[in-house]
């Protein structure tokens, strides 16, 4: 029955369950299909041509099971392939965007900057000009690649003097006293939340679209008549087009959502 069928959320690797946990907290009874392409990770560094290549060939795959919706959890495959993808099938397909427009908002209200965060090829797209554009009247957002990043969270190096180090060395370049927030514009970026509160002055906060995207998602479903109220939380888990057993991908989330909690 249409109802069973899966939500499923790609992600270069696993910057994507940080939005597929927020999915978790406000649709508790869907099932849900997660792909990494951690094979392929990062994405953010690759050209165009390549991501596009590399997401067209997952979302095929994807498409090939039994989903009612698909959520591209990664803001550079989002940046470089959404449109492409909302042309090409019928089924609802969700990108991530970055909090752009509530972080200026804040900032005009208590005139301070705005630093958004996100990999080199987020923040060289149109799409994420456009909404700068859009939003941006007093042109107090700036931009920061961090592409050491990504790698880091897919080696599990969270936590660690590399990454604060990291994070110290590129914020050193700002005068942070001028800057009221700063984004997470990719969804790695969230497993290091927690380093960013803390190497940031105090004033500053922290935020990410992931609510933003399953709002998004909770109400395309409800019009289109898709939610579940009946599911278990399901989760299959697939690394570039293979199928984890149920027990390694549950601790391996398990690990994952634990860091997100706290």
């Amino acid at each position: 029955m249409e109802r069973e069928k899966a939500i499923a959320f790609f992600d270069s690797g696993i910057g994507g369950l940080t939005v597929l946990f927020e999915a978790l907290q406000t649709l508790p009874k869907e099932n849900y299909l997660y792909f990494a392409d951690s094979k392929n990770a990062p994405y953010g560094i690759k050209s165009k041509e390549e991501v596009h290549n590399l997401v067209k060939k997952a979302v095929d795959f994807i498409l090939g099971k039994d989903i009612k919706a698909l959520i591209i959890a990664c803001n550079t495959a989002t940046s470089v392939t959404i449109e492409d993808l909302r042309k090409s099938y019928s089924i609802p397909i969700i990108g991530m965007e970055p909090a752009v427009k509530p972080a200026v908002e804040k900032s005009e209200q208590n005139h301070k900057r705005v630093i958004v965060t996100a990999t080199p090829l987020t923040l060289k797209e149109e799409k994420l000009k456009n909404l700068i554009e859009r939003v941006d009247n007093e042109h107090i957002v700036d931009l920061l690649p961090l592409p050491e990043l990504v790698p880091m969270a897919e080696e599990g190096k969270f936590n660690t003097i590399r990454a604060k180090e990291y994070l110290k060395r590129e914020f050193a370049k700002f005068e942070l006293s001028d800057y009221g927030t700063v984004v997470l514009g990719c969804t790695h970026f969230i497993f290091f939340k927690k380093i960013f509160q803390e190497i940031l002055p105090s004033h500053i906060d922290v935020i990410d679209g992931n609510k933003g995207t399953i709002t998004n998602l909770k109400r395309i479903l409800t019009e289109k008549n898709l939610l579940n109220d009946s599911g278990s939380s399901n989760i299959e888990y697939f690394i570039s087009m293979e199928k984890i057993p149920d027990s390694e991908a549950s601790k391996r989330m398990e690990g994952l959502f634990k860091i997100l909690k706290h």
